[in-house]
């Protein structure tokens, strides 16, 4: 597809990235003053020789720290994440012209699986989850962005997050002849869409499932992503597939698994590094360690590059269904690890 979002080579991408990155770099600086206090305490320079150079913020400071790049009175949208019990919620600000680029990006990146015509849409939730348009949980902001690439929503879901088996059911008699799109969590697509298809012996063959998030409670019932592609496959039908990375710190910008299945690849405006979780240097091919996710989409607030609290490992670079790095999410940090990397920076910032 000519649109795709999927093009750059590595060093395409490096080479594209850098000037970007850098220049986000010190717009952040300028513009949000506890980011530059952080970068200045750390004696951070202000030019780089790559990517990997530049200086990461751990996720969770946006747990602790009011981090914006844009005056009070300019923000739009505050997003808050679905924080792990005591450690807060991560606030996340954009502004308007931020929230239509998230938007924007976020259609282009998924127009490369999706096609460009809008389809019939299933919504493996509930449409309660979308009531407060100002500010959206992780989940219910994941919902609304998706939904804006489907039509005729059918949330799977009733208002007391039970199946509503005749809603689906009148949904795949009306539109299951067709292609059309599914969209849900991974562990609620599980639960609320395949068991329930299985059961019912529905046919969910001309399906695009987009699905992400959840693996932990699917590896407790022995469902790793294999497992899930096979058993959809045999039992509904369904054969496309695509899981997808992303976190609400950095939104818009999702990593999308690539056709063949069990690799996560990065849209053109973005990359990820995988860092020694001791040394923080940049790991090699086939050796995991922590996330880094780089992007050139946060402008509202400095959340361009960021270490996550996720484990992950380069398969390849260049060598997969598309360009640029391929790689997988292996699981959380144990929380000892994670809290080290704010460590790191909490008397900088405070």
């Amino acid at each position: 597809m000519s649109e795709s979002l999927f093009q750059l080579s590595q060093a395409e991408r490096e080479a594209a990235l850098l000037p970007v990155l850098t220049e986000l770099t010190a717009h952040h600086r300028a513009a949000c003053a506890p980011y530059d206090r952080i970068l200045s305490s750390l004696g951070t320079p202000t030019a780089f020789d790559s990517v990997a150079d530049l200086p990461w913020l751990p996720v969770r400071m946006f747990k602790t720290h009011e981090l914006r790049s844009v005056p009070e009175d300019e923000v739009f949208k505050i997003l808050t994440s679905s924080g792990t019990t005591g450690s807060g919620a991560s606030r996340i600000y954009l502004d308007k012209e931020a929230a239509a680029a998230q938007t924007k990006m976020l259609g282009a990146t998924l127009r490369t699986v999706l096609g460009n015509e809008r389809l019939p849409m299933l919504m493996v939730d509930t449409v309660s989850i979308i009531k407060n348009r100002r500010s959206f949980s992780a989940r219910g902001a994941g919902v609304l962005g998706m939904a804006n690439f489907g039509r005729k929503h059918v949330y799977v879901l009733d208002e007391n997050d039970q199946p509503d088996i005749e809603a689906v059911k009148k949904f795949l008699a009306e539109f299951g002849d067709k292609p059309f799109l599914i969209f849900g969590f991974t562990f609620m697509v599980w639960l609320y869409l395949y068991e329930v298809a299985r059961d019912h012996g529905l046919d969910l063959s001309n399906g695009i499932l987009i699905h992400s998030g959840g693996w932990k409670k699917l590896i407790d019932r022995a469902v790793d992503n294999a497992e899930f592609r096979r058993r959809f496959k045999e039992d509904t039908g369904l054969t496309r597939i695509h899981n997808y990375y992303g976190m609400i710190e950095q939104i818009g910008t999702v990593f999308v698994e690539g056709p063949s299945g069990n690799s996560l690849y990065c849209p053109d405006f973005a990359d990820v590094v995988i860092r020694d979780p001791e040394t923080w240097a940049e790991q090699p091919v086939g050796v995991p360690g922590v996330i880094e996710v780089v992007s050139t989409l946060p402008r509202s607030y400095p959340g361009h590059v960021l270490l996550t609290e996720d484990l992950g490992v380069v398969h390849g670079v260049d060598d997969g269904d598309w360009p640029g790095k391929r790689f997988s999410v292996l699981g959380r940090l144990p929380k000892a690890e994670a809290r080290g990397c704010s460590d790191t920076f909490s008397g900088a910032a405070a």
